[in-house]
């Protein structure tokens, strides 16, 4: 049985998740506040953590980021602001996926279980080899990223979207593919949670962000002269 942390200031929020969650099958755990929920995760583990951003004392973002130092836990995050520099800032500290208040727990359902199926296949191959070209290198055992050898920190969507265009370097890779490949089939967002996580990895990429180009009307490229 999968556990959810479910982290809301407010209880009829929390009560609505959970009364859902509960009906699929999962064990959920409650928490009222950013504060309460770090606490929550430093001392036992969750499969899933669904966190409202607005919160007193500490925000989710905040919440987010001081979860990720010590916890890779996937995490969804829900705010009744839909802009899209709160979007991407939700996908810079750490957050799997975003949605935006209203919502439909229905939805919300479907998300968790698809977040849930991808993490449950990741690693299932360990690769040892290296991908160098120019000044970026990927090596994939140690799931470890430089760029001019300094340390590159992507989220998990971000490095498997490097890794899936690295992997067919040179070739046009269409949004259809991406989005399959990295959310799943029954992924239930929108074309611009894939253009949100090109620019941040782009950004990530520093001088080199020009290696992923874009083909109009089609998709992506990640252009790779040399390399291995």
């Amino acid at each position: 049985m999968s556990k959810i942390l479910i982290v809301d200031d407010e209880e009829k929020i929390r009560v609505l998740i959970g009364k859902y969650a509960k009906f699929e099958g999962y064990e959920v755990v409650e928490a009222k506040s950013g504060i309460e929920a770090i606490t929550l995760c430093e001392r036992e583990h969750f499969d899933i953590i669904v966190m409202d951003v607005m919160m007193p004392e500490l925000d989710g973002f905040s919440a987010c980021k001081e979860i990720r130092k010590f916890s890779d836990t996937p995490m969804i995050m829900l705010s009744a602001r839909g802009e899209e520099y709160d979007r991407i800032h939700g996908f810079e500290v750490g957050v799997d996926d975003y949605i935006v208040k209203p919502f439909s727990p229905k939805e919300l359902m479907m998300r968790i279980t698809a977040i849930l199926k991808r993490y449950g296949k990741k690693y299932e191959e360990r690769e040892k080899d290296v991908f160098v070209s120019d000044g970026v290198v990927v090596d994939y055992g140690a799931h470890l990223v430089t760029v001019d050898g300094s340390k590159v920190d992507l989220s998990p969507k971000e490095y498997d979207l490097l890794v899936y265009l690295i992997r067919n370097k040179n070739l046009a890779v269409t949004r259809e593919q991406l989005i399959t490949k990295i959310w799943g089939y029954d992924f239930y967002g929108d074309d611009r949670t894939l253009d949100t996580h090109i620019k941040l990895l782009r950004k990530a990429l520093g001088n080199y962000s020009n290696k992923i180009v874009t083909i109009r009307g089609v998709g992506y490229r990640f252009e790779a002269d040399q390399g291995k």
